[in-house]
């Protein structure tokens, strides 16, 4: 029966290895000669059909149908021309082996099949490279047409696809080099799909390790911290973007490096590219110990450039010693425009409204702890959770952050004894010291290397030696020099509760625009002070036109809520702020500086002093 009769379509993958002879296919007319016609079968196979077995009048590029009359043994084929009317069109795909993507080192030099998601789809001055994920990792696909031209335009991000073609190994790296790239069916789709999402959540989920140190805050927070933990794994497996924001001090930088170098070399372990872990990871600082619209505009800008250019999946933001208070609420709202997720490690009295913006939150105050635990602590043990090997370079960051956050959490003592050997609690205190000092100088940006040889993570110990003890000296000599022009101007009160309290005007009795600046030329105000003072409770007001910072020994204060109350209370003051509980900054406009200040000590005059 002539409905009966196959003709086949050859996939762009074909090589001459899939034609039969005496099989008919559909071809395409590629050009004429004076002894017959061309016809291509793919983009990669044509014969010849002699003007002899020509049955019909043709154009380039008109579809023809063919019989394989002979391969030739130099591969020249001969084709007849075929009229038939009725048949049914069979695909001829590339003979393959479907493999997964972590098998594909036996591979080298065979013709492979991958069935994965497309993560990512850049477009090169040469080939288009797709970024394909299945259940065992994540591998690059090059695709040639012409240079600079995008090859297999109908393939889009998010697709379960079915790449051919052959396993080479390109600056070191496996590629494979595509024949085809297809979209499989809606039923392969979802088996495939599914078989996906089954392994990855089995291979996302971290290992079950306990804390590096005895803490029932951190024992109590552990199903969150796996949790976190989790995500960022399946974020890394998945070639998702991430995009890390933390405070700009000693404690969340050590609590960004720390989940920094787990991310890295996870991306590295998975298979990325060789620059993977600088366009799908990006650290970054802010000023404020919340997540500012500034930071929000700076990272959507970076995110929505890249999903145009590259074909990047949006981000995942992971915020750390910040991200927990009403502050960081308008950032999350522009973010959720884009269905951004977040995931939250912080230490700072957190809101019940923050909540519904994150699919994950680390905070010592949700099961009865305080900001004593510091961030860098919990980002710590998170890394170690996403990658437990880099434990080692990274075991002594917590004690690094607990001596830069003065923290007074028995915390404090037991990561101090873990690393006491390598480094005391001394060596402890210059590191974070050098931290702050040096990210003063880098501004905005991470300084990714530097900071890395300040807290000892490359290797060079000597080094790391050196360069501490020339920032340590330039910080305390800055210092220095900030005091004596500071604590002259110090003006002291004794408020109703006994407490004593200190004002320094920051803005005309200090150095501006260098280091200290002044939150920390407020801390250091307060330190001096406190000694000066030993065992009295002492609150330290550093202001000025429309910013005030405050710290607080022996006097328990709920500053988060005394700024709420205070932009309820006085109206036109433009208030807000926040913070610990006992050590946080507040914001007004200028013009309401001295009722501001004069309400503030009130409420501290109310509030309990320790005995």
């Amino acid at each position: 029966m002539e409905e009966d009769t196959l003709v086949y379509r050859l996939s762009p993958g074909c090589d001459l290895s899939d034609v039969e002879e005496g099989n008919t296919y559909l071809g395409k007319v590629q050009g004429f000669a004076t002894f017959g016609m061309f016809v291509q079968l793919n983009d990669r196979i044509k014969g010849l059909v002699h003007k002899t077995s020509m049955k019909a009048e043709h154009k380039e590029k008109d579809s023809v149908l063919v019989r394989v009359r002979q391969i030739r043994p130099n591969g020249n084929i001969d084709l007849e021309e075929q009229l038939i009317q009725v048949y049914q069109v069979q695909p001829v795909e590339r003979k393959s082996t479907t493999v997964r993507i972590a098998d594909l080192g036996t591979k080298q030099g065979k013709t492979v099949a991958i069935e994965g998601e497309v993560a990512q789809i850049k477009q090169t001055s040469g080939p288009t490279i797709f970024t394909i994920v299945d259940e065992s990792g994540t591998q690059n696909v090059a695709a040639f047409v012409e240079a600079g031209v995008r090859a297999f335009p109908e393939v889009e991000l998010n697709m379960i696809v079915k790449v051919i073609g052959e396993v080479m190994m390109r600056n070191n790296q496996l590629q494979i080099e595509a024949d085809a790239v297809t979209a499989l069916s809606d039923e392969e789709e979802k088996t495939v799909r599914a078989r996906i999402e089954t392994a990855l959540d089995a291979r996302a989920e971290p290992e079950n390790i306990k804390p590096m140190v005895k803490s029932d805050v951190l024992d109590s927070l552990m199903p969150e911290m796996r949790k976190v933990a989790k995500i960022i794994r399946r974020a890394v497996f998945t070639a998702q973007p991430i995009i890390l924001r933390h405070h700009a001090d000693a404690d969340g930088i050590c609590s960004a490096v720390a989940i920094e170098q787990a991310v890295v070399s996870l991306i590295r372990e998975s298979g990325g590219d060789f620059d993977a872990d600088y366009y799908l990871f990006k650290r970054a600082p802010s000023k404020a110990p919340f997540y500012e619209i500034e930071d929000i505009t700076r990272d959507l800008d970076f995110a929505l450039k890249d999903h145009a250019r590259f074909g990047q999946k949006m981000p995942l933001v992971i915020l750390t010693d910040n991200g927990s208070t009403e502050e960081d609420e308008p950032s999350y709202k522009i973010a959720s425009v884009y269905e951004i997720p977040f995931v939250v490690i912080d230490h700072h009295h957190p809101d019940a409204t923050i909540d519904k913006y994150l699919v994950g939150h680390v905070n010592p105050y949700h099961v009865g702890g305080d900001f004593g635990v510091t961030a860098g602590m919990l980002g710590t043990e998170v890394a170690r959770l996403i990658n437990p090997r880099v434990e080692p370079l990274i075991r002594h960051l917590p004690a690094v952050a607990a001596v830069g956050d003065r923290s007074e959490a028995p915390e404090r003592g037991h990561y101090l004894a873990l690393v006491r050997d390598q480094y005391p609690e001394q060596a402890c205190k210059d590191i974070a010291l050098a931290l702050d000092y040096e990210q003063f100088w880098l501004r905005f940006n991470d300084g990714r290397e530097i900071v890395k040889d300040v807290l000892d993570l490359v290797g060079n110990h000597e080094r790391h030696i050196k360069l501490v003890g020339l920032l340590v000296d330039g910080a305390n000599a800055m210092i220095e020099d900030q005091m004596n022009a500071c604590m002259p101007h110090v003006v002291p009160r004794v408020l109703k509760n006994e407490a004593k309290l200190f004002l320094i005007d920051v803005e005309i009795h200090a150095h501006k625009f260098t280091f200290p600046p002044p939150g920390k030329t407020s801390g250091e105000v307060h330190d001096r002070l406190c000694r000066q003072n030993e065992g009295k409770p002492v609150v330290t007001i550093g202001f000025g036109p429309d910013f005030a910072v405050l710290r607080s020994r022996g006097v328990h204060m709920n500053i988060p809520r005394m700024v709420r109350e205070l932009h309820n209370e006085i109206p036109g003051g433009g208030i807000s702020g926040g913070g610990h509980l006992v050590v946080g900054s507040i914001k007004f406009v200028e013009g309401m500086r001295e009722p501001v200040l004069e309400a503030l000590i009130a409420k501290i005059a109310e509030a309990p002093v320790q005995q």
